[in-house]
């Protein structure tokens, strides 16, 4: 089942196993079972800490339980855990087997007092890149807390479970049997909604916080740079964040960032806070930003609320809060939003296996999605509002190419239709004619661009018509003070490396102000707060 290399990086990553671990499979005649029992005679032959049985009773077959001998400690795997799965199947073996884990002890212990009953189930697919952060989440908690349970399903092994449960994205979460939620979750996220008084401990702690030199909001390709950039500078720096990593997180393949032939967005997500962390940064993370209240003079703290009702303070700020996928705005997109309308092919494409989709775009994202799409779906039609494909040639070659998948241009989707529980088709207009058309589908797969996050920003800075964040050729806003870099601004090219590079912009015209600031102002502003 494993190759060579991979047998020999997992027998290395096994050494720190200190616990006797049992992998207990409930299998069937079919011929996932015999993958997976391949899969787990491979790991048992990689160490003397590990074995295996295949005796296991559970419902849902090909599955697995790795259990520590002797206790109550477990994590379940329903499918065969591969593809982007493979580091969460690792990590289970070694947290299981008592390696420590690279979470706070702040959160590690918040975790232990869990006090109820939770069991959790999270519907996953194998070429999610947004599922292993949520599956190992709660794996990890299920080892920290025996009050927690948790097993995770690979919907496109178990299609008539998703099906039952109408599962139209994933992560899907489910607790104790309803539904918990859907898209990529943290442990702190997941510990918070449990812990009812989470809320406030944070909210306090912030509000306790002295100014900063730099507040950098937003954890994107952009603020991380910026904050490593002021750091080096030797100056009080903080970054406040709702996810640290941004839209890099829901990125797959990227083979464009200079120097770097291939990586993905997860991966490079997780090194950018890795290299912010080595820095004297104070890192707060799942923060809101919601107002932006600029200093009263030239030189004064400038304030940033939050959601939770904490503010924090800072001489200068540096807004790198990104951009989201833009809506279509029309009639049920948002009542069939995660019940077959979805915006990430490669996470839910796998749910949509034989059936009908329609991808909305003709750019490089939705041609990407429509060519993805083709190769699990039965049908795929894209549609574009445009008279033509905007997409590159080489894509538009690939993408006529296919048998299963019908372009429509200049058509303007009007309404996603559906039966109350999930979609059933949409209606378009065609525009060269002004006809109202109707395909039937399941699922709808929205590709058509982006929009900057700075709803919380007007009247507190200059913003475009887009409403983009206006800055000058050193990232200026229209406040003093206060800098912005990365996709939230009129800079064009929405691209990681020119983000990075405006972050770190940004960075330097920041302690350029900050170091021209006159002396007095600042001691005055500072005692005041």
């Amino acid at each position: 089942m494993l190759d060579a290399d991979l047998k020999t990086q997992l027998q290395a990553y096994l050494e720190k196993v200190v616990h006797p671990i049992e992998l207990v499979a409930s299998l069937d005649n079919g011929e996932k079972s015999q993958e997976l029992k391949g899969l787990l005679d491979d790991i048992a032959s990689l160490s003397s800490q590990v074995s295996a049985r295949f005796d296991g009773n559970d419902a849902r077959k090909p599955s697995f339980a790795i259990n520590r001998v002797g206790t109550d400690v477990s994590v379940r795997f329903a499918g065969i855990p591969m593809g982007h799965e493979f580091t969460s199947l690792v990590l289970a073996l070694l947290q299981v087997g008592g390696h420590p884990s690279k979470a706070t002890q702040e959160v590690i212990e918040q975790v232990r007092n869990l006090e109820g009953d939770f069991r959790f189930e999270t519907f996953m697919s194998l070429s999610c890149h947004s599922c292993p952060d949520t599956v190992q989440a709660l794996n990890l908690m299920s080892v920290l807390n025996p009050n927690i349970k948790h097993v995770a399903i690979d919907g496109a092994l178990f299609q008539g479970e998703v099906d039952e449960r109408q599962v139209m994205s994933v992560p899907t979460v489910f607790l104790n049997g309803e539904l918990f939620d859907t898209g990529r979750m943290s442990i702190e996220q997941i510990a918070g909604r449990l812990d009812a008084n989470a809320g406030e401990r944070a909210a306090e702690k912030l509000r306790n916080k002295a100014p900063f030199d730099v507040l950098v909001i937003g954890g994107g390709p952009a603020g991380a740079a910026a904050a490593i950039y002021a750091a080096r500078k030797g100056i009080r720096t903080g970054v406040a964040a709702e996810r640290f990593g941004g839209q890099v997180l829901d990125t797959m393949a990227i083979e464009n960032f200079i120097s770097v032939p291939y990586t993905e967005g997860p991966k490079l997500a997780a090194s950018l806070e890795q290299h912010v962390h080595e820095y004297d940064v104070d890192v707060m993370n799942l923060q809101r930003a919601e107002k932006l209240i600029p200093a009263s003079t030239e030189g004064g703290l400038h304030e940033i609320v939050l959601a939770n009702g904490a503010s924090l303070k800072s001489k200068s700020v540096i807004l790198s809060t990104g951009a989201r996928w833009r809506n279509m705005n029309v009639p049920g997109e948002q009542e069939y939003r995660n019940k077959g309308v979805t915006y990430c092919p490669h996470c839910d494409g796998p749910l949509f296996k034989g059936k009908r989709v329609a991808v909305i775009g003709g750019g490089n994202s939705g041609v990407e999605a429509a060519i993805d799409l083709a190769g699990i779906v039965g049908h795929v039609t894209l549609l574009e509002f445009d008279g033509k494909l905007r997409a590159d040639e080489v894509l538009q070659r690939k993408l006529r190419s296919l048998p299963n998948v019908d372009v429509i241009v200049s058509a303007q989707t009007t309404e996603v239709q559906g039966d109350g529980q999930k979609v059933t088709g949409l209606t378009y207009t065609d525009r060269t004619r002004g006809e109202s058309r109707q395909v039937a589908l399941e699922g709808v797969f929205v590709q058509i661009g982006l929009l900057p996050n700075t709803e919380w920003l007007k009247g507190a800075v200059q913003l475009s018509p887009r409403g983009e964040i206006e800055v000058d050729v050193r990232g200026e806003t229209s406040v003093p003070g206060v800098f912005a870099a990365g996709d939230v601004t009129t800079v064009p090219y929405k691209q990681i490396v020119i983000a990075m590079g405006e972050g770190s912009k940004a960075s330097l015209s920041a302690f350029d102000y900050l170091i021209r600031l006159p002396v007095d102002e600042v001691k005055k502003e500072t005692v005041a707060a």
